[in-house]
């Protein structure tokens, strides 16, 4: 690039960022987060039921054990579709949006200011992505949520009777954004972290562990890292994000109809929120975000566009 040339962040890497990459990185991201999320629905539905009922679920394999046995092994499937389909849509712009976005506000700052801000470039990238993301989630996540935390029998578990009545009951559902506010305290600094962390764990890691250029290690080592640093940084995420996935799971009760989140989070305590079912989302976050920048960066590799992050 000559001197003239007005620096551009999306032709600053190895692979230009044009609409066709952050087409492929928001197939990736759709990919990444609607299978894992998916896989682990057994532990959501736990985590959930843990959070809205600890009187009667209060630790994670005894809630399973209970949930199989008053309603079979589908009863810890409950919410699978709306999971698939809202996280595969929440990732589809998280993912490829971040790409959008970061480049963004690269551009603005310049390149002198971008490189040297890097870190809050990650976290006002990852910031907006998380906005357009969590209104695509927004009607599947309250529908996931009130199909694993009704009582058996009083709600339909199918994906397209769910959606229908959670139509049918909009006015005291608050269906399709009436969770969209806790959504985003819960999602974006969630998000934040996640993507800050990653890449600055990403960053260590080829700075002080692996001390040559990115691209001299193999295609293994590379993802070893996204892996590894996805799962710390997913248990950062767990840690932020927790009370407001509380409050979302609670807005789901029967009993909190008409509550405010204000109203229901006096109710319940600020300790309670923070620690109830947290080890079990520790757990879940951490192997589900590991995985997800596993994903992501695989398919990323895979069309040539590299993997995360770096020096």
């Amino acid at each position: 690039m000559s001197q003239t040339t007005k620096w551009d962040s999306r032709f600053a890497g190895p692979v230009p960022h044009d609409a066709t990459y952050y087409a492929k990185c928001m197939l990736g991201g759709a990919i990444a987060c609607g299978f894992t999320h998916a896989g682990i629905t057994p532990l959501d539905v736990a985590k959930c039921n843990m959070q809205v009922n600890p009187q009667k679920y209060s630790g994670l394999l005894p809630t399973v054990k209970t949930l199989v046995r008053e309603e079979g092994s589908r009863g810890i499937w409950k919410g699978l579709g709306p999971t698939f389909v809202g996280y595969s849509a929440q990732g589809m712009f998280k993912y490829g949006l971040y790409e959008v976005f970061k480049d963004f506000y690269s551009n603005l700052a310049g390149e002198e200011a971008a490189q040297k801000y890097k870190p809050a470039i990650w976290l006002a990238g990852s910031a907006s992505a998380e906005v357009f993301a969590d209104i695509a989630l927004c009607p599947l996540e309250m529908t996931k949520v009130k199909i694993q935390t009704s009582p058996s029998g009083t709600f339909p578990t199918a994906f397209g009777a769910a959606l229908a009545e959670m139509r049918r009951t909009k006015v005291e559902t608050r269906y399709p954004f009436g969770s969209l506010v806790p959504l985003w305290s819960r999602q974006i600094p969630y998000t934040m972290a996640k993507f800050f962390f990653f890449e600055k764990i990403v960053q260590l890691f080829y700075t002080h562990v692996f001390t040559k250029p990115k691209d001299s290690y193999s295609k293994t080592t590379q993802l070893g890292v996204t892996f590894a640093s996805g799962y710390l940084a997913g248990v950062v995420c767990a840690i932020v994000s927790h009370p407001a996935d509380s409050l979302v799971s609670l807005l789901g009760k029967a009993e909190n109809k008409g509550k405010s989140v204000g109203q229901i989070a006096n109710e319940v305590g600020v300790m309670t929120l923070a620690t109830k079912g947290l080890g079990t989302r520790v757990i879940m976050i951490g192997t589900l975000t590991g995985f997800q920048w596993w994903i992501y960066d695989s398919f990323k590799a895979a069309f040539g566009l590299g993997t995360t992050g770096g020096k």
